[in-house]
């Protein structure tokens, strides 16, 4: 290509050097461009490729291919594993209807049987839904007059009849159920008591028994927060839902036995310091996503989830980095020995912990400086490692303390629902709306891990107003 060119150069050595001068400035410039142009596509290659394995996507965005990030005990056969505790139709002693199957003739010779004295042979019993309505109780109060003192009396109807015509406790709770924990919109719900009961419901029946149930479990809900802040560990977390067409932040704070949810405008600061904030007042083992407002109180005992780290550390290790897979493989080192021996602990990971930070320092490449006021550009992987360095005591945390667990799962699957009832019946249209949502999924989760029938409790909420058992830590 060259040969084609007529290259002319200067006659005067200064010429000749300025050119050079320029030519390496213009060479300088390129270089870093181009190096702005690479780790603009490693960022949007990581974007294309994120999946719930190296980023903080759903499962449900993998499709087909889903995977977990912790590692899983393989079985040698599929199905349930032994020990595992199965449920399946079991006889019951007193069926409600008992139908007998006459012998009328004589299956070879046509013989008549039906005088002739039979025995049971075998029995099989059939699991079936009667056809569904609803049962109408009517309610007669009786009037007379005193004989001593000549006042009319009445007798006095059952406690919450309140209307010539109205629907029952059970039709509440039936409601609750199906709107809260089974996610239907109001018109479905409407459509599924027309299809089963012949009496379509009214949507506002359905928001004014919401609002009811709202009101009665306010001293449960403190029930279950005063019981959250007296436990050791405490999982924290939040995600965004949509009320009214506009990002809000539905928070958790959940243990083993109780679910806390609440909804505020903010996702940080304001959030956690507002009245309905738990962790300002819990002193134990606060365990979250390394979300920095969390960091803000020093009463808690600070503890990261691995599972999110080690989701960070997959996107990186695809995209060609080292050290990020040597800290991959020290966190699963770390958690499959701490599964084998729950209260033994090893001096060498903090060592190891440094010895890799030593090295990702080396490897990932400096801040960006671009002139501009604000933070530097950064590349994820040393985000990730300047959080590493930071917060080393809240990462190592579930390798030295056997309170604390590894993840921070708990949360997540009890905010989990917030989700797929946004999937299923589309944004709150209200604040309230969610506030409503928010404190009878919190009851519905916490009975569901104390294994309480979700339908009786939820009927005794619109008869007792509280709740029918006693739950503690």
């Amino acid at each position: 290509m060259l040969k084609n060119i007529e290259l002319t150069f200067p006659e005067n050595i200064e010429e000749l050097k300025g050119i050079i001068l320029n030519l390496i400035e213009e060479n300088s410039a390129l270089k870093e461009q181009n190096k702005r142009l690479e780790n603009r596509i490693k960022e949007l290659e990581m974007q294309l490729n994120s999946n719930s394995q190296n980023s903080s996507k759903p499962p449900s965005t993998d499709g087909y291919k889903k995977k977990t990030i912790l590692p899983k005990v393989k079985h040698d056969k599929q199905g349930g594993q032994k020990g595992h505790k199965g449920f399946t139709l079991k006889k019951v002693e007193n069926p409600h209807i008992v139908s007998v199957i006459p012998l009328t003739t004589c299956s070879l010779c046509g013989g008549d049987l039906s005088k002739i004295q039979s025995v049971l042979s075998e029995a099989r019993q059939v699991f079936d839904l009667p056809h569904p309505e609803l049962i109408v109780t009517e309610y007669r109060n009786q009037k007379c007059t005193c004989p001593h003192c000549g006042v009319g009396q009445f007798s006095s109807f059952p406690k919450g009849v309140n209307a010539p015509v109205q629907y029952g406790n059970g039709v509440k709770a039936f409601v609750i159920l199906l709107n809260v924990v089974y996610k239907l919109p109001y018109k479905k719900i409407k459509q599924l008591f027309s299809d089963l009961f012949k009496y379509p419901i009214n949507e506002s029946t359905i928001v004014n028994v919401s609002e009811i149930c709202y009101q009665n479990l306010e001293a449960t809900e403190k029930n279950s927060q005063q019981q959250i802040e007296n436990s050791t560990t405490v999982h924290f977390d939040e995600t965004g839902v949509r009320v009214s067409g506009k990002l809000t932040w539905l928070h958790t704070a959940t243990t083993s036995l109780f679910t806390y949810l609440w909804v505020h405008l903010s996702r940080g600061k304001k959030a956690l310091e507002s009245s309905k904030s738990i962790i300002k007042r819990f002193t134990g083992w606060a365990i979250h996503d390394c979300w920095s407002s969390y960091f803000n109180y020093t009463n808690v005992k600070h503890a990261i989830c691995g599972a999110h780290l080690l989701r960070e550390l997959q996107a990186l290790i695809e995209n060609g980095s080292n050290w990020s897979k040597e800290f991959q493989t020290l966190l699963l080192s770390i958690f499959q020995y701490r599964k084998e021996h729950p209260t033994e602990t090893k001096q060498e990971w903090s060592m190891q912990y440094d010895a890799i930070c030593v090295k990702a320092n080396l490897e990932e490449p400096p801040p960006i400086i671009s002139g501009k006021r604000g933070k530097y550009k950064r590349t994820k992987g040393r985000n990730l490692l300047i959080r590493l360095i930071n917060h080393k005591d809240a990462v190592l945390a579930f390798s030295v303390y056997p309170e604390v667990p590894f993840t921070n799962n708990q949360a997540e699957r009890d905010i989990r629902p917030a989700k797929l009832k946004q999937k299923i019946s589309g944004c709150f249209r209200t604040f309230h709306g969610a506030e409503i949502y928010a404190r009878i999924e919190g009851y519905v989760s916490t009975l569901r891990k104390n294994q309480f029938n979700i339908f009786k409790e939820l009927t005794n909420i619109f008869i007792s107003q509280n709740f029918s058992f006693e739950l503690s830590t």
